[in-house]
């Protein structure tokens, strides 16, 4: 029995242009894996909490503003994003945190709920490889209360993003 993007968004509580990319990228089998939580996974720290795993099994989606040009940044939920290591990997002069409205417009999610792909508009993708280091990671679902399981390969893969080093080291 087929069922319509709502049908699912209902099912999962995920967003319905996430159930849709997933159609578009033929991962129809990640929805029924889709979790839904009661109370909101909008960090890194509540999600790993509510999942039950460990904060690096997190994959948070960030966008950030290299030259005005919105990229996304994929890290794991135990490290920070160096912003200078991702001006160096995409020669730009100046990189920032994208603001609130940037974020939403981009990507047509709100900041706590940023699923890797599935966004509004195209933009560049940058994974840190610290992602490899599970066999498993966690990502959003497009809403603060909802996340999906997927092996960090597949996850890059799909996000259309190219592996990287721009996690934040202690100095």
């Amino acid at each position: 029995m087929t069922t319509t993007a709502a049908t699912d968004a209902e099912y999962s509580g995920a967003h319905p242009r996430f159930i849709e990319a997933l159609r578009e990228l033929g991962l129809e089998q990640v929805a029924p894996r889709i979790r839904r939580f009661p109370e909101a996974t909008r960090t890194a720290a509540e999600a790993a909490a509510a999942i039950g795993c460990e904060l690096s099994q997190i994959c948070k989606s960030l966008i950030f503003a290299a030259d005005s040009v919105p990229v996304l940044v994929l890290m794991d939920g135990a490290s920070r994003v160096d912003v200078e290591l991702v001006r160096k990997e995409l020669g730009a002069d100046k990189v920032t945190r994208a603001r609130a409205d940037a974020v939403r417009e981009t990507t047509g999610y709100a900041i706590g709920g940023v699923p890797p792909f599935g966004h509004r508009t195209k933009t560049r993708v940058l994974a840190d490889r610290s992602l490899l280091e599970h066999d498993v990671v966690w990502a959003a679902a497009g809403t603060p209360y909802t996340v999906f399981p997927m092996a960090p390969r597949d996850l890059v893969a799909h996000a259309g993003g190219t592996l990287v080093d721009v996690r934040e080291h202690a100095g």
